[in-house]
């Protein structure tokens, strides 16, 4: 009995650790799997025992208020769903009744109320007892009706939720790796409980609804699906429901789960309930369940495998991600070979060494995981140098998860953005390299300087096989790669990402110098500021580049990989001949300064960044600001034209 109480113990510390930083959104240290295991062990020792510890988490429903919004008790308790994973447990649940069967969403549940009309109150469902008030956020959800045509009380419960394909793309726009979110409930739990709503407007998180609790004066007939159809007529998302009875529950259950592998929205399994809304809530609750409903969790396919190794992949930020490699194995109709451990404190919770078998899933039947390890070797061989720079690691402790760091700041993981610029559309235009791409491959060490781009057939075979990639997407990279062999110098000058070297000063240090590359890039500073749009600051940072150690061999071998194509210097020629304009500020008769540039670029004029002694115009339409460019004008007497200004110039009136 006492090894027994021991061990409930130390199930109830872990879980109830998983589960705070799974519902509050911080590093994610335990798998779905692992929680459900872990949490079932539980229950069947309260079960035998009979005792249930303080703080047990078979007690606690959601998570804990953090106190940053205004909080409020529901009328009643949000209960949690009993769950099951067989079918034929929901045939035995649902008898000689029918049922509505739909997605079980993995968002944040919450309760919206209504008042004339009006959209007047929403509230998360918290711990169940207690949730927090976010009625702004609610006002700005992607499609929450603000105002709808009944006129009564209605108070109706559904989920929060990002779309995976939303999901994706605004994770793109985190630089800071640990800063990420490891999926949409994460980023939706963050979005939803916003002390601003700005933020949360943002984030295009739906509402889905999934049950009705007072639609005051309405009768539907004792049915759930009446309900449904009524709330789609008012204007709300509702969840994707089939009618179900005894005889078709497995064939729609089928449905879904065909349906689960395409689906836009996080579902990590089902719901059924009764149709007849009175005879479900005769049913009652038990203590910690109502009986009108059941989940289904999908009944995860395990494959057994070998672990190969360990692969340490390097971002940005410096943190390197542990990924396991394993002897590939069909899951959910896929060949998956690869899945990703997170971190430290997770390989060794598995205790997980190069060749242990294995077994793994993919978590709500999308995501690669390693449900358990066999044969528990132990973790060894972290790496101590950075297996992209060679620099020194260094094990940390954040947030008490323990992460593997490069410490090298020149590591050319960390430099993620030089490498961006290079292969943007106005440099290289390498279409098919991303941020995140680039990422992938400066972390597999396919790429460790500019030349490494035109060399990544050497790593056909691990691209291929790489999620996300295949033997189509390979080859289209491959063509874009050498399509970008034939290029100008301006924009490879650009490419280089030269502090404050933009497009036009690129195209202005290239003219300046006629196309002479090997000229400008020895050239001392007193020759780069007599380059339009060239002040001091430009020079020395030009020069300061080519001094930095390995630059000039970098660039070097990048030229080898290129063509460049001779350019002809047209005659200027123009309204414009030998002006040289600065432009700042908005525009509104363009529509962007771009577009005002080429204007004048056709007339025969130059547009540089800088204004110096050699700028004709400054194009501002705040003519009086105090800002730096203005200033610098009018001490070296240098006309400030607004956009009206200038127009009037082109026509021929200055």
């Amino acid at each position: 009995m006492e090894q027994k109480l021991e061990r409930m113990k130390e199930l109830t510390a872990k879980l109830s650790e998983a589960a705070k930083v799974y519902y509050q959104g911080s590093q994610e240290i335990m798998s779905n799997l692992e929680y459900d295991r872990l949490y079932d062990e539980l229950c069947g020792l309260e079960r035998e025992t009979g005792t249930i510890l303080s703080g047990s988490p078979t007690q606690k429903v959601g998570y804990e208020v953090l106190g940053e919004l205004p909080k409020e008790a529901h009328p009643a308790a949000m209960l949690s769903l009993d769950k099951t994973k067989e079918v034929a447990a929901l045939e035995e649940w649902l008898g000689d009744q029918a049922g509505l069967l739909s997605w079980k969403l993995d968002g944040l549940t919450i309760v919206l109320t209504y008042e004339g009309g009006i959209l007047t109150k929403a509230v998360t469902r918290g711990n169940g007892e207690i949730g927090e008030v976010i009625t702004s956020n609610a006002r700005v959800f992607e499609n929450v009706p603000l105002k709808i045509g009944f006129g009564g009380t209605l108070v109706l419960r559904g989920e929060a939720v990002i779309k995976y394909s939303d999901f994706e793309r605004m994770n793109q726009e985190i630089e800071e790796e640990e800063a990420r979110y490891k999926n949409p409930r994460n980023l939706c739990s963050g979005s939803v409980r916003q002390l601003n709503n700005e933020i949360t407007a943002k984030r295009h998180v739906n509402f889905m609804a999934f049950g009705l609790v007072q639609a005051e004066g309405m009768d539907f007939e004792n049915s759930r699906s009446r309900q449904f159809q009524w709330l789609k007529s008012m204007g709300f998302g509702v969840v994707e429901h089939q009618y179900v009875t005894r005889d078709n529950v497995a064939e729609k259950v089928a449905y879904f789960a065909e349906a689960v592998r395409d689906y836009d929205i996080p579902s990590d399994g089902l719901v059924l309930t009764f149709e007849d809304i009175a005879y479900g809530e005769s049913l009652g609750r038990t203590a910690k369940f109502p009986r009108n409903s059941i989940a289904f969790k999908w009944a995860d396919e395990l494959r057994e495998t070998s672990l190969s190794y360990i692969e340490w992949s390097p971002s940005r930020t410096g943190l390197i991600n542990p990924v396991a490699v394993f002897e590939p194995v069909e899951l959910e109709g896929t060949t998956v070979s690869r899945a990703s451990v997170h971190n430290i404190s997770i390989m060794e919770g598995l205790e997980l060494g190069e060749g242990d078998t294995i077994t793994v899933y993919k978590a709500n039947m999308i995501i690669p995981q390693i449900a358990d390890n066999l044969t528990r070797s132990g973790v060894k061989d972290i790496p101590k140098i950075c297996p992209v720079c060679g620099g020194d690691t260094q094990i940390r402790q954040v947030n008490d998860v323990k992460v593997l760091y490069c410490t090298n700041p020149e590591c050319q993981a960390k430099k993620i953005k030089s490498f961006t610029l290079l292969v943007s559309r106005d440099a290289l235009n390498i279409d098919g390299l991303s941020e995140a791409t680039l990422e992938k491959f400066i972390g597999a060490g396919f790429i460790r300087e500019f030349a490494d781009i035109f060399h990544l057939d050497r790593h056909r075979e691990a691209i291929v096989s790489m999620e996300g990639f295949g033997q189509k997407s390979y080859d289209k990279l491959i063509q874009a790669v050498d399509a970008a062999r034939h290029t100008t110098l301006v924009r490879v000058v650009y490419g280089l990402g030269v502090t404050g070297i933009g497009l036009a000063n690129a195209r202005m240090l290239c003219r300046h110098f006629k196309y002479d590359f090997s000229a400008m890039r020895i050239a001392d500073s007193e020759s780069l500021t007599e380059t339009d749009g060239i002040g001091q600051v430009l020079a020395d940072a030009w020069c300061s580049y080519f001094a930095a150690p390995g630059n000039a061999e970098t660039v070097d071998r990048l030229l080898e990989e290129l063509t460049l194509e001779p350019v002809e210097e047209e005659e200027e020629s123009g309204e414009f001949k030998g002006m040289t304009f600065v432009i700042t500020g908005s525009v509104t008769h363009f529509k962007n300064r771009k577009e005002l540039q080429t204007l004048i670029e056709s007339k025969g004029g130059k547009a540089v960044g800088s204004v110096t002694g050699k700028t004709t115009y400054l194009i501002n339409n705040d003519v009086n600001s105090a800002s730096s460019k203005n200033k610098k004008a009018r001490e070296l007497g240098i006309p400030i034209l607004s956009e009206e200004d200038f127009l009037k110039l082109l026509e021929g009136e200055h």
